[in-house]
């Protein structure tokens, strides 16, 4: 049973930084994804960003590529989405979600990871 705790939304304005952290339980799979998803309501959940742990692969949506960056903490159980030139379309439910062993390359289908974090919401808005 892996936990996630999330952490790190709010509200910003247009063309500010926000980061989200995603604490897990430690666990011992040998292959760890972590994977990034937003929401807003009445829309499906969207694939954002994905990182392996160990930090040697990383994914990004086209949307958010150039703009987001994914990485993880020197302790292993701490992963970040760092989100810079932020929009309003940006503006959603933030999920960070944990897949142990095999999934989809890329990993951007939802129902492929099996735990998932609470949700933060961040709102882009001047």
């Amino acid at each position: 049973q892996v936990q996630l705790l999330e952490s790190g939304g709010g509200l910003v304005q247009p063309g500010g930084s926000l980061r989200l952290s995603c604490i897990t339980s430690p666990t011992t799979a040998a292959s760890v994804v972590v994977g990034w998803f937003r929401q807003v309501p009445g829309k499906e959940r969207e694939w954002v960003a994905a990182i392996y742990r160990g930090g040697r692969r990383t994914y990004y949506s086209d949307s958010v590529k150039g703009r987001f960056a994914v990485s993880q903490g020197n302790d292993k159980y701490t992963f970040y989405l760092q989100m810079n030139a932020l929009k309003p379309e940006d503006t959603a439910v933030y999920y960070c979600a944990v897949q142990e062993g095999a999934i989809s390359d890329p990993p951007v289908k939802a129902d492929e990871y099996f735990y998932w974090g609470q949700g933060t919401q961040i709102t882009v808005s001047s």
